[in-house]
């Protein structure tokens, strides 16, 4: 029996977000995850937005998220406030405040610690090594597939599980009465384990026309954790396309939304590497150089 086979496909979409997603209905994605520019900041390529003026500007396109995600999808916003006159602006938590009152589930925060940040020296504080990469839902039922970004266990498993105490083989109680307990007895013969909330990740990524491109290791793990082959992501802020590019190797549907026409023929270029088939009923999926399955609006 031929199993059934679905095209692939990769739509870049030129325009601001808040206009151009009302061409989607209700519950059209099953993962929105984005960069948007930051405040005061890419002010050469976008303009900048003012930190004072940024829940403002974010609020009517957040809520065109909100309307065409899925009730079982996932919104991450990648971003991060500046410091200003010696201390760091609350734009992010404001924003954070506002989003909830809009009607968003405010699920968790990711870190994103960028291994090789770029060094420097200020007079009352260190350099950023880190951005937040907040998760939204519109319910707190959503897909997400944890078995899918597992990380090896390490080589203190070995050491740990080779000698059990008999606190280890049974459920013990946390000594200081917090509630929580742990059976080390039951990592025996696994050889993977949950990661945590932060993701250790280089800002190195293979595009450098994009002022604020980010690496594809964050989009990717976001990608498998909260969709399935098949799904449909959108990146409202898509610059040079790497989620929509990262999307497309996963075998993943995607659009993204860039205002700037110059990063809209980046984006195009990020994914006319081949076409992808998803091919169902077990079969093996399939790759097919040379042909496009993108379009640019």
């Amino acid at each position: 029996m031929l199993a059934a086979v679905r095209e692939i496909k990769a739509e870049i979409r030129h325009g601001d977000c808040v206009n151009v997603l009302t061409d989607y209905p209700d519950n059209t994605f099953d993962l929105i995850v984005t960069s948007p520019p930051y405040a005061d900041k890419r002010k050469n390529t976008y303009g900048g937005v003012a930190p004072d003026k940024y829940v403002e500007w974010f609020l009517p396109r957040s809520k065109q998220f909100l309307r065409v995600l899925k009730p079982t999808g996932t919104f991450i916003l990648n971003i991060k406030e500046k410091a200003e006159n010696g201390e760091r602006h609350t734009f992010v938590l404001e924003l954070i405040l506002a989003l909830r009152k809009q009607g968003w589930l405010w699920t968790e925060e990711f870190i994103w610690h960028k291994k090789n940040c770029y060094p420097g020296k200020w007079p009352n504080r260190f350099r950023d090594a880190w951005e937040r990469c907040l998760q939204f839902n519109k319910t707190r039922h959503f897909k997400m597939n944890q078995e899918a970004v597992m990380v090896p266990m390490g080589d203190w498993a070995d050491a740990r599980l080779k000698s059990l105490g008999k606190n280890d083989v049974v459920r013990f109680d946390s000594q200081v009465a917090s509630g929580f307990g742990k059976n080390i007895a039951n990592w025996i013969g696994r050889d993977k384990a949950y990661p945590s909330n932060v993701l250790h990740l280089a800002t190195e990524c293979g595009n450098k026309s994009h002022s604020a491109a980010y690496p594809e290791a964050l989009p990717e793990w976001f990608i498998k954790l909260f969709t399935d082959e098949g799904d449909l992501v959108l990146d409202p802020f898509v610059g040079s396309g790497t989620t929509c590019a990262v999307a497309q190797k996963l075998r993943r549907n995607s659009v993204g939304v860039e205002i700037l026409a110059e990063y809209c023929g980046l984006a195009e270029e990020e994914i006319t590497v081949g076409d992808y088939q998803l091919y169902e009923k077990g079969t093996k999926n399939a790759k097919r150089n040379g042909s496009r399955n993108h379009k640019v609006h």
